[in-house]
């Protein structure tokens, strides 16, 4: 690496502002849902559908900008605000980890390895289904680059 080149992306200020703010932005609603939807006997209905429709954006998020070209300039802002930033604050693994083990630790196994592997399973269910509407809707406008029409 040469004294004149940029540093590396997580290194750059820009980068990390746009991750902290989005991270601010999707902590707070996250943090609003669940101060609105408090837990039903010990079990976050509410953390369990964020960790849901976040997992569903991000494969959405993605799956778009892995085909909108290389990951630079506003592609890579964008992804590092809305998929880092807001999109990992909003979900909350640690919440669902947390909530897991209260549930274990007064005896209730079923609700805790169930909600646990609910939340798994839906989330991967999630992001795959968010990757795959991504890409119909990419299949759908996808034009013809030489003559401009839709295939």
């Amino acid at each position: 690496m040469t004294t004149d080149s940029a540093p590396p992306p997580h290194l750059r200020w820009r980068y990390l502002g746009l991750v902290a703010l989005g991270g601010a932005i999707g902590t707070g609603l996250r943090a609003a849902l669940a101060a609105a939807l408090p837990s039903v006997d010990g079990i976050s209905w509410t953390i369990l559908a964020v960790n849901v429709v976040g997992a569903f954006c991000l494969g959405m998020l993605l799956e778009t900008l892995a085909h909108a070209g290389p990951d630079t300039g506003r592609r890579r802002a964008l992804r590092l605000f809305v998929g880092t930033g807001v999109l990992g604050g909003f979900t909350t693994y640690s919440t669902l980890a947390d909530d897991t083990a209260r549930l274990l630790d007064v005896g209730r196994w079923g609700a805790g390895s169930g909600y646990a592997l609910l939340s798994v399973v839906l989330g991967l269910v999630a992001a795959a289904a968010g990757a795959w509407i991504a890409g119909v809707r990419r299949s759908r406008g996808a034009r013809d680059p030489r003559t401009g029409a839709a295939r």
